[in-house]
C-alpha cells in the first residue's frame, strides 16, 4: 500500500466515524422524545408506515428483485434466497404485522408492581424503555419493517443493519417506516439504518456506547461471535434455530407424521424449522417409515444413525457434525432414542437452546420433556414452524432470543422495556 493509498483509507474511515457519531446522536435525541410518545401517536405511525408500504408495494418489489438478481450471482444457497425474496403476500404480511403491533397494548408506563413501606414510602416498577437499540440481522428484509415497528411502539429509537444483500429492499421498507414517523408527527432519525454496508460500520457502531443502550444481532454463529468480541454494549443475543422434534412411544403416528414434516418442510429456511428428528426406540420401526416416505415425497434428504438407516435404504449415514448443524436445507437428521430422558439429554447437549418440541399423548411424559429441555421455546403436539412472535400473538418480533438474560424466546414490544422504580414519599429522611 503506497502513501496516498494509506492517507486516502484514513480520510474514509475518519469520515464514516463523524457519519456514525452523527446518526448516534440523532437516535439519542430521537429516543428521548420517542419515549415520551403517548400510545395514540405511536399507533398512529405504525398505521401510516402500514399504509406506506402497500401504497409502495411496487418500488419495494423493485428494489427486492435487484436484490435478488445480485444474490443470484453471487450464487446464495436457496435456503438464503427464500429469506430474502418478498412478493406481494409478504409485502402485505409486513403491512399487516406493522398494523397488529399498532393495536396491541402500549408496553411503555405500565405498573408491574407496586407497594407501600412501613415509613409510608409508596414504591412502584414501572416499564421504561431501553433507549437505543441496534439491530444487526442477515438477509431477511421484513425483520427491517419488524424490528422498526417493534422499537417504536417500545418507546425505542432504532438503528438498523441489515445484510448487504439486502440492502436495496431494506432501503425501499425504512424509507416507508419514517414516512409513518413524519406523519405521525415523531422524529424520523427514531428510525435509521447504518449508512453503509460496509462492516467497518458494525465495528464502528458496536463501540458507541454513549449512544446505544443494547445490541441485538439475529443471525449465525459466526455473526453473533463477532458481536460478543467486538461489542462495548449489552447484547440481547438471538442465535441460530437447531430445533428438534422428540417423536415419543405414545405419540399417535398420523400426528407426528404431520407434525414432523410441517416442521421440516413448511419453510426450510427459517429459525423455527425442526433440524433433527428423534424418534422413541419402541415405535422407530412402526411410525418412522410413514414419517420417512412423506419427507422424501417433498424432497427431504435424510441422515440417520444406524438404526435409523436400517428402517429405509434411502436414509444415508449421519456424522458427528450434523447433529450440530442448522441445515436451514431440506436435509433433516434422524437418531433413534430410549424414552424421554435420552432426547432430553441429546437436546441440552446439541441445541441452541431455541425451540424443541414433544409429540405425545402421554402428558407425564410431556411435562417432563418441557421441564427439563433448556430452550426459550418449548411445545407439546404442535411444530416447531410456530416459533414466531406473529403466532404468538405479537404482532411481530425482533427474533427469537436463545440467551437467559432480560428476554428469552420471542422478542416482542414488551420485551424491548426495561423498568425503573419511582417512590413517592412526604418528607421521609433515612435515619
Amino acid at each position: 500500500m503506497n502513501a496516498e493509498t494509506a492517507v486516502r483509507l484514513a480520510e474514509q474511515g475518519q469520515d464514516l466515524k463523524a457519519e456514525m457519531t452523527a446518526l448516534g446522536r440523532a437516535a439519542k435525541q430521537a429516543a428521548h422524545g420517542l419515549g415520551l410518545a403517548d400510545a395514540e401517536t405511536k399507533a398512529a405511525a405504525l398505521r401510516a408506515a402500514a399504509a406506506a408500504i402497500r401504497a409502495q408495494q411496487a418500488d419495494i418489489l423493485a428494489a427486492n428483485a435487484r436484490d435478488m438478481a445480485a444474490a443470484g450471482d453471487k450464487g446464495l444457497t436457496p435456503a438464503m434466497l427464500d429469506r430474502l425474496a418478498l412478493n406481494e403476500d409478504r409485502v402485505e404480511s409486513m403491512a399487516a404485522g406493522l398494523e397488529a403491533i399498532a393495536e396491541a397494548p402500549d408496553p411503555v408506563g405500565r405498573t408491574l408492581a407496586e407497594w407501600e413501606r412501613p415509613n409510608g414510602l409508596r414504591i412502584a416498577r414501572i416499564s421504561v424503555p431501553l433507549g437505543v437499540v441496534g439491530i444487526i440481522y442477515e438477509s431477511r428484509p421484513n425483520v427491517t419493517a419488524d424490528a422498526g415497528g417493534l422499537c417504536l411502539k417500545a418507546g425505542n429509537a432504532a438503528i438498523l443493519r441489515g445484510g448487504s444483500e439486502s440492502f436495496h429492499s431494506s432501503g425501499a421498507i425504512l424509507d416507508c417506516l419514517q414516512t409513518g414517523l413524519a406523519e405521525a408527527g415523531l422524529p424520523p432519525a427514531a428510525i435509521q439504518r447504518l449508512p453503509t454496508s460496509d462492516r467497518a460500520a458494525v465495528g464502528l457502531l458496536l463501540q458507541m456506547n454513549d449512544f446505544v443502550d443494547v445490541i441485538v444481532p439475529r443471525g449465525g454463529k459466526g455473526l453473533i461471535e463477532r458481536i460478543y468480541a467486538e461489542s462495548r454494549i449489552p447484547v440481547l443475543a438471538h442465535l441460530e434455530g437447531l430445533c428438534h422434534t422428540y417423536v415419543d412411544r405414545a405419540a399417535d403416528p398420523a400426528m407426528a407424521k404431520a407434525i414432523v414434516v410441517n416442521a421440516k418442510l413448511r419453510r426450510t429456511g427459517i429459525c423455527g424449522a425442526t433440524e433433527t428428528l428423534l424418534v422413541d426406540r419402541p415405535v422407530a420401526a412402526s411410525h418412522l417409515p410413514a414419517i420417512i416416505e412423506d419427507l422424501v415425497a417433498g424432497g427431504c434428504e435424510l441422515r440417520g444413525d444406524a438404526e435409523a438407516q436400517a428402517l429405509d435404504g434411502r436414509v444415508a449415514p449421519a456424522s458427528e457434525q450434523d447433529w450440530w448443524t442448522e441445515h436451514l436445507a431440506p436435509i433433516l437428521s434422524i437418531r433413534v432414542v430410549e424414552g424421554v430422558d435420552e432426547a432430553v439429554a441429546h437436546i441440552n447437549h446439541y441445541g441452541s437452546h431455541h425451540t424443541e418440541s414433544i409429540v405425545t399423548d402421554d402428558q407425564a411424559a410431556a411435562e417432563r420433556f418441557l421441564s427439563h429441555v433448556d430452550a426459550g421455546i418449548v411445545m407439546h403436539n404442535a411444530s416447531t414452524q410456530f416459533a414466531d412472535g406473529g403466532e404468538f400473538g405479537m404482532g411481530a418480533e425482533i427474533g427469537i432470543s436463545t440467551g437467559k438474560l432480560h428476554a428469552r424466546g420471542p422478542v416482542g414490544a414488551e420485551q424491548l422495556t426495561s423498568t425503573k422504580y419511582v417512590v413517592r414519599g412526604q418528607g421521609q429522611t433515612r435515619p
